[in-house]
């Protein structure tokens, strides 16, 4: 028999996300959550130096009016469709091991629109497979590349932007075939 884990993140007996509405009805949450995050990405996002805080800090001003722990990376284990995601104990060391990366590969500046969707998608797969945040991943993951992008002289083209192909193309990456991300991440960018 196996013993049911509670999560922290969520109202006793239930699976809905301790919020900042203090609703326990998920759709409620969900709206909630939807407008306010649409309505965090219409203001600038936050400046930073592309370090695991600059990460967190995005977190934190995408869902900071929903969950108080926003920007915080998780102490729970969480997986998704049988897949587990890097344990909380590990979210540290990975989150600095992966910003040192990308600082040492100057935040991919100067590549060409091919070499930078190749490097960025690398770098997007391994930020998703931390996943370091109970929520929110991939809104933030996406924000995120969004400055990447910019700061690489490669802005993404907002109007080509479609999150469903993004996230099929995240979920291919996490079982290895970032060819998928690349191609997405190649129609989003204008060229240098």
């Amino acid at each position: 028999m196996y013993q049911a884990v509670s999560d922290p993140y969520c109202y006793k007996g239930t699976t809905v996300l301790k919020n900042r509405l203090r609703t326990r009805k998920q759709d409620v949450l969900d709206e909630f959550e939807a407008a306010s995050t649409a309505r965090r990405l219409r203001a600038p996002l936050p400046e930073g130096r592309f370090t695991p805080s600059h990460f967190c800090a995005v977190h934190r001003h995408l869902f900071g009016g929903i969950y108080s722990w926003a920007g915080r990376f998780r102490v729970t284990r969480i997986s998704k469709g049988g897949s587990a995601f890097c344990y909380p104990e590990n979210i540290p060391a990975q989150m600095r091991a992966l910003f040192a990366a990308l600082k040492a590969e100057r935040c991919f500046s100067g590549r060409d629109p091919d070499a930078f969707s190749a490097s960025s998608a690398h770098f997007l797969a391994e930020l998703n497979a931390i996943h370091a945040f109970r929520e929110g991943n991939g809104r933030t993951q996406l924000a995120f590349f969004t400055l990447l992008a910019d700061r690489a002289g490669h802005p993404v083209r907002r109007t080509t932007l479609r999150p469903e192909a993004i996230l099929d193309a995240m979920i291919v990456s996490f079982k290895g075939d970032e060819a998928p991300l690349v191609r997405v991440i190649r129609t989003l960018i204008t060229p240098a």
